[in-house]
């Protein structure tokens, strides 16, 4: 492995902010070629590094960016009447992942390095909706609290965490459910099922997802965690690099009509990739 590599990495999540993520990873392995063993990744930062991952981002955002100049609302009440979320960012979210993952792509992502798309379950006990807005309102309260620059406010409910290999896939079909579950943030996005269980955003226990890069860093590999935030740092832990963006991204997690801001947090990303590049 080259000396610039990092052994794994780390999304985390952050909604149209990852999209920075994706800005990021460009500009790095345009200067450092990355070839990590690992990547670990949560809610939207997943549907990033599976794209990323496989090369296929100018082709993603040019979807993305169509869409949202032909979109012209966000919330349609009328949805209301048939029992769905007015929000529309949940269904045009699957159709992205339908759209982008057909079996061309599965067959590039297990070819690329392993991805572990990191999924929160609720307790048997618990109905899966309970479980989504308690673990959100306790979320809110550790952003208070703490500012949040590692979120664990899930575990204190007894929501737990698994992973989904993307060498392991066998259909589309599973992706598709694996990156929808990890993005479970109600009432925005429906509950996720994976493996036959309800599936939680990925980040209510561990954002970013650092807990699977650990034995990592242990053994002696390098990290890398790509945040969302441009808030407070993290604690430093030995062999983890973590970055963030240079200033804090403007737009809504969950909009689907503004390319502008989507746009601008990619750029962002590219610039900051680049000078993470020349500083590494």
């Amino acid at each position: 492995m080259s000396r610039h590599s990092f052994d794994a990495v780390a999304f985390a999540g952050g909604g149209n902010r990852c999209y920075w993520q994706g800005g990021f990873w460009d500009a790095l392995n345009a200067a450092r070629p990355q070839s990590p063993r690992l990547v670990v990744a949560v809610s939207a930062g997943a549907f990033q590094a599976c794209f990323s991952m496989i090369g296929a981002g100018d082709r993603v955002r040019g979807i993305v960016f169509e869409a949202c100049e032909t979109i012209e609302r966000e919330v349609e009440w009328r949805r209301l009447l048939t029992g769905k979320s007015p929000f529309v960012v949940g269904g045009l979210y699957r159709d992205l992942i339908a759209e982008v993952f057909g079996d061309m792509e599965l067959a590039a992502l297990k070819a690329a390095p392993d991805i572990h798309i990191q999924v929160t379950h609720p307790p048997a006990f618990m109905p899966a909706l309970v479980a989504a807005y308690a673990a959100i309102a306790a979320y809110q309260v550790e952003k208070m609290v703490t500012g949040a620059a590692h979120s664990r406010a899930g575990r204190h409910l007894g929501l737990t965490a698994s992973w989904i290999s993307t060498h392991a896939l066998e259909t589309r079909e599973e992706l598709v459910d694996a990156l929808m579950g990890t993005a479970t943030v109600p009432p925005f996005m429906p509950v996720g099922l994976v493996n036959g269980r309800p599936a939680l955003d990925g980040g209510l226990v561990d954002n970013p997802p650092v807990d699977r890069i650990a034995e990592v860093e242990k053994a002696g590999g390098r990290t890398l965690v790509l945040t969302t935030r441009a808030g407070k740092p993290m604690p430093e832990v030995a062999n983890r690099t973590v970055v963030r963006p240079s200033v804090p991204i403007v737009s809504s997690r969950f909009a689907v009509t503004d390319a502008a801001a989507i746009r601008a947090a990619y750029e962002l990303g590219v610039r900051d990739g680049e000078a993470f590049a020349q500083s590494f």
